[in-house]
């Protein structure tokens, strides 16, 4: 008895242990069989204090009369399968007539603290059928993205999602995107993630960093085409808008409308034209959208002429083959005409933590409102967590894995063979080399106190 008691209180300290210094550990360990047991024991109690349950039905209120046995009780979601997965359990739910999906929606806090869970949220699979994912740790707090992920051409997993899902940048759902973010406030991470994840792809990549390309001429072996001042971004994006003009002939050339050709084979953007015709994609970068839109002067051309070649890339780049990721800390009015008919083109919407309300009503006011609040309650000492959305009103939180500068031209320097070269933007190639220190240093040093 001494001998199991002891071997009891080690087990018991252990997974304390895990609990504390490796929480997926101990899920893997002992959480995931221990939140099983809960769940299914719990289950109809919690569903009944909820309010997830129905009356029985009027043939079952007879039968039981007709039976002389007792009055059945009210009848929760049907379990269809409870699946373990590696940061918490996934509850298909068959709902009783009369429920809704939002009914479990608005329950999910509750659901959270009843079976004593970190996170719960649901979404409606089909009719009559809704998911419950719940997560037992927090996956955020170290992000640790699975060894196996389903990588696709344009679509790469590029931050995990607070229920332990995936968070896919998906070009062909998505083409445009913009991702808002205060100073430190991970923005950067997320951008080398989503350049080391396109680097094995076949793929063109395009930066615009007026920053003298401190964030992105590191990377510049797997790009095709660098700006870094607002003069050479001008020529690029008047580039890319002759590029996808020329692309449109293709296009055309090869639609093959005749009444002999199924509608499948008709071309509509490049994706449909055979392999050896199709294009290279492209994805564009704009790390400051904010140096690119102001300007000192009241009517500056070279302003204008760079915002009415984003709105057209926004507007028609697609079928071309070009894809826009725009960031900045602030994306409003103020930055001059054009830039909210260029939001109302960036579908895909993610926010960093920001330094006022205003600027998270700028990526989500007009099509989430209730992630609005999400974003503002970011804290500080939580870099790259982010709230993402969509046109379609979701939003989820999610947060990048950390990667380094160093590791992120890692990356691209291993894929740099990938790099297409392409001749309308061939003017604008990085040429390769590290740049000489100068003689004389570009600022004065502090001089010493010793």
């Amino acid at each position: 008895m001494t001998w199991l008691t002891v071997a009891l209180v080690l087990v018991v300290a252990a997974a304390g242990l895990l609990r504390w210094r490796r929480p997926a550990w101990y899920w893997l360990t002992f959480g995931v069989t221990l939140a099983s047991l809960r769940v299914l024991v719990r289950y109809a109690s919690v569903m009944d204090a909820c309010g997830l349950t129905v009356p029985p039905s009027r043939w079952r209120l007879a039968l039981a009369r007709a039976t002389n046995r007792p009055v059945p009780g009210p009848r929760a979601p049907r379990i269809l399968r409870l699946r373990p997965t590696r940061t918490g359990l996934v509850l298909r739910l068959k709902l009783r007539p009369g429920q809704d999906a939002f009914d479990v929606a608005a329950s999910c806090d509750r659901l959270r603290h009843s079976f004593a869970m970190y996170g719960v949220t649901s979404r409606e699979l089909r009719s009559g059928v809704v998911e419950v994912r719940m997560t037992g740790y927090d996956v955020l707090k170290r992000v640790q993205m699975p060894a196996k992920v389903d990588i696709r051409p344009m679509r790469v997993p590029v931050a995990l999602r607070e229920d332990g899902a995936v968070h896919y940048r998906d070009y062909w759902a998505v083409p445009h995107a913009l991702t808002l973010g205060a100073t430190e406030s991970g923005k950067s991470v997320y951008q080398r993630n989503l350049v080391a994840a396109l680097a094995p792809q076949r793929v063109a990549l395009v930066g615009i960093d007026c920053k003298q390309g401190v964030e992105l001429f590191p990377l510049a072996r797997r790009f095709s085409a660098l700006a870094d001042n607002q003069d050479t971004a001008a020529e690029l994006l008047d580039a890319l808008v002759s590029h996808m003009q020329d692309v449109y002939q293709v296009i055309r050339a090869e639609q093959r409308i005749t009444a002999d050709v199924p509608d499948a084979e008709i071309a509509a953007d490049i994706w449909d034209l055979p392999e050896d015709l199709r294009p290279v994609p492209i994805v564009v970068l704009v790390d400051e959208v904010a140096e690119l839109a102001l300007s000192t002067k009241k009517n500056d051309p070279r302003r204008d002429r760079i915002i009415k070649a984003l709105v057209r890339l926004a507007q028609l780049g697609r079928a071309a083959g070009i894809y826009l990721e725009i960031c900045g800390q602030r994306f409003g009015s103020e930055l001059g005409d054009g830039i909210t008919m260029l939001r109302a083109q960036l579908t895909g919407r993610t926010a960093h933590r920001v330094n006022d309300q205003s600027s998270a009503n700028m990526a989500f006011g007009d099509i989430a409102p209730d992630a609005v609040l999400a974003a503002i309650q970011i804290p500080t000492d939580m870099p790259g967590v982010a709230i993402t959305g969509d046109s379609t009103g979701g939003w989820a939180r999610i947060r990048a894995p950390h990667t380094s500068l160093r590791q992120a031209v890692n990356t691209c320097n291993r894929h740099a063979d990938l790099t297409p070269d392409l001749p309308v933007l061939a003017p604008f190639r990085p040429l390769p080399g590290v740049p000489k220190p100068a003689d004389v240093p570009a600022v004065e040093s502090v001089p010493s106190t010793a």
